[in-house]
């Protein structure tokens, strides 16, 4: 009602009230509810991002545990300056997998795959290197950490040239 009297105050033609639920001459219209299935790929990308994220926690704990060795010996500094910067890159690398929107703003490269793998496999041979510590198990817990991010880092490059040769592979059939 105060529409309609602002609107002939003013000149203007008023204002037809809009219909909630489709009664009189107007159409229904149906809005097509988006699926609620995500895209599977979607799902396998996701659960691939936190495996990789909770590795490279893993490369943190063991880089942490080595760099205190190192210090701790006093012996080799340099090792475990080495291990101070391992541990900031894992902790790079698990703020990248989840994919926080400042990190990603402020490292445009990060987006994409082989960026990402070849961190990854830079931290895993970060991770490996210097096995210098008398620890069995820690030696064990560095193995592990190393081997998994490279294999992360690897599956991140392989889908991206897998994809690149599948789209080659569509155009050239047509």
């Amino acid at each position: 009602m105060a529409n309609e009297i602002s609107a002939s105050a003013s000149g203007a033609a008023p204002e037809a009230p809009q219909l909630v639920g489709g009664g009189g001459d107007t159409p229904r219209c149906r809005r097509r509810r988006p699926s609620s299935r995500s895209d599977p790929l979607l799902i396998v990308c996701g659960c691939f991002s936190i495996v990789t994220a909770a590795i490279a926690i893993l490369c943190f704990a063991v880089n942490v545990l080595s760099a205190v060795q190192s210090f701790r010996a006093g012996l080799d500094i340099f090792g475990g300056i080495f291990r101070c910067y391992a541990v900031a890159i894992s902790l790079f690398v698990a703020v990248v997998e989840t994919e926080w929107g400042f990190i990603i703003r402020f490292c445009k490269i990060l987006e994409y795959w082989p960026a990402r793998g070849m961190l990854q496999i830079f931290l895993a041979v970060m991770t490996k290197a210097y096995p210098n510590v008398e620890r069995k198990d820690l030696i064990l817990l560095q193995n592990i950490a190393s081997y998994l991010l490279l294999a992360c880092g690897l599956i991140y490059i392989i889908s991206v040239s897998l994809g690149n040769f599948g789209c080659l592979f569509v155009f050239h059939i047509m």
